[in-house]
C-alpha cells in the first residue's frame, strides 16, 4: 500500500482536480434558480388573480422562463465533457440520485412553462396572441390553458419549487466535500432564486404599485436570505475539523472578500438598505441600483459556493499522501 501511495504521489495526474465545475455550472445554477423563482411568481400572481395589481408578473413575465431555463442549459451542455451522450441522463431514473431528479424536472420545466405562457399570452402579449387567429389548433390551445390557468399554476408551483431546491441538494449530496454538505443549502438556493426572481420583476415592472410590490417581496426574501447564511455558517462552525477549515476560506481565507463583501455585502445588505430607503421615499433615484445587485449576488453566490466546495475535502493529499514524508517516517 505504501509503494502505491509513493507512486501515486509522484504522479502529476493523480490528486482529484479541483475546479472540475467552472462558471459554466454556477451560471447554470444562477439560471436554474431565476426560472424556478419566476415560474412561481407567475403561478402565484395567477392564484391571487393579480392581473390588475401586477400585470406584468401575472401576464408578461412567463414568457421570460423557458428563455433564461435555455441560456442555463447552454451554459451546462458547454461544461460537458462528452456532449453527444447528454441523452443518457434520460435511459435510467435513479432514485437516489440528485442529479437524475434534477435532470427529468427540467425535462418537466419546458412544458409546464409554454402551458403558463399560453395562459397568459393574449392578455400580455394580445399582438403575438392574434398572429395565430387563423390556426385552429392554437386558438384551441390558447382557450384550454386560459380556462385551466389555475390548474396549470397549481402544477407550476411545485415544480418551480423543485427546480429551485434540487440544485442546493445535489451539492450537499456530495459529502466528500465539507463546504457543501449542509443541509441549509438546498433552501438556500430557492430563497436566492425567488429573489432574484422578484429583482427582475422590479427592474422590468412599468406600474409604480407592482414595483413597489415586488420590492417589498424582495426585501422578505433578503431577510429570509440572510437568517438562511447565518445558519449555513453556524451549521459549518459547529462541524467537524474538516468543515472548520472549510469555513476558514471565509474567515479569512482566499474566498472572505468574495463572500462577505461581493455576496453579503454588495449582493444583500446594500439592496437591503436601498429597498428600505425606495419603499419610504427616499431612494427613487437609484432604485435601478438594488435588483441589479440583488441579481449579482444571486450568481456570486453559487460562483463562491461552488469554487470553495470543490476545494473543501477531508483528505489533505499533499500531507497524507507525501512520499518525502513517508520516507521520513521510517527514518
Amino acid at each position: 500500500m505504501e509503494e502505491l501511495l509513493v507512486t501515486a504521489r509522484n504522479n502529476a495526474l493523480i490528486d482529484p482536480g479541483l475546479h472540475i465545475w467552472t462558471w459554466e455550472v454556477a451560471m447554470y445554477l444562477f439560471l436554474g434558480g431565476l426560472t424556478a423563482g419566476i415560474m412561481i411568481f407567475v403561478a402565484t400572481m395567477a392564484l391571487l388573480k393579480a392581473d390588475d395589481e401586477a400585470p406584468f408578473a401575472s401576464t408578461k413575465l412567463a414568457v421570460i422562463a423557458p428563455v433564461v431555463l435555455s441560456l442555463g442549459m447552454t451554459t451546462l451542455f458547454l461544461d460537458l465533457e462528452h456532449k453527444l451522450f447528454v441523452f443518457r441522463f434520460y435511459t435510467s431514473f435513479q432514485l437516489l440520485s440528485p442529479m437524475s431528479w434534477g435532470a427529468w424536472i427540467l425535462l418537466v420545466i419546458y412544458p409546464v412553462s409554454i402551458l403558463q405562457i399560453l395562459s397568459t399570452l393574449r392578455r400580455g402579449y394580445p399582438q403575438v396572441a392574434r398572429l395565430t387567429e387563423g390556426i385552429a389548433i392554437a386558438q384551441i390551445a390558447l382557450d384550454w390553458c386560459e380556462s385551466h390557468r389555475r390548474q396549470i399554476s397549481l402544477i407550476a408551483i411545485p415544480f418551480g419549487i423543485a427546480l429551485g431546491i434540487y440544485t442546493g441538494i445535489l451539492l450537499s449530496a456530495f459529502s466528500a466535500r465539507p463546504f457543501w454538505n449542509s443541509g441549509v443549502l438546498g433552501p438556500l438556493f430557492l430563497i436566492s432564486g425567488l429573489s432574484t426572481a422578484a429583482a427582475l420583476v422590479a427592474l422590468l415592472a412599468r406600474q409604480h404599485g407592482e414595483k413597489v410590490l415586488f420590492v417589498k417581496i424582495d426585501l422578505a426574501l433578503i431577510l429570509a436570505e440572510l437568517a438562511l447564511v447565518a445558519l449555513f455558517v453556524i451549521n459549518l462552525a459547529t462541524g467537524n475539523g474538516q468543515q472548520l477549515e472549510a469555513l476558514g476560506s471565509i474567515t479569512g481565507g482566499p474566498y472572505t472578500m468574495v463572500f462577505w463583501v461581493l455576496f453579503v455585502g454588495l449582493g444583500l445588505l446594500v439592496p437591503l438598505l436601498l429597498e428600505v430607503l425606495e419603499i419610504r421615499g427616499f431612494a427613487n433615484r437609484v432604485a435601478i441600483v438594488a435588483p441589479v445587485l440583488v441579481l449579482l449576488g444571486g450568481y456570486v453566490l453559487r460562483q463562491v459556493v461552488l469554487d470553495i466546495g470543490q476545494e473543501s475535502t477531508w483528505t489533505s493529499y499533499p500531507t497524507q499522501y507525501n512520499a518525502e514524508l513517508l520516507d521520513r517516517l521510517h527514518d
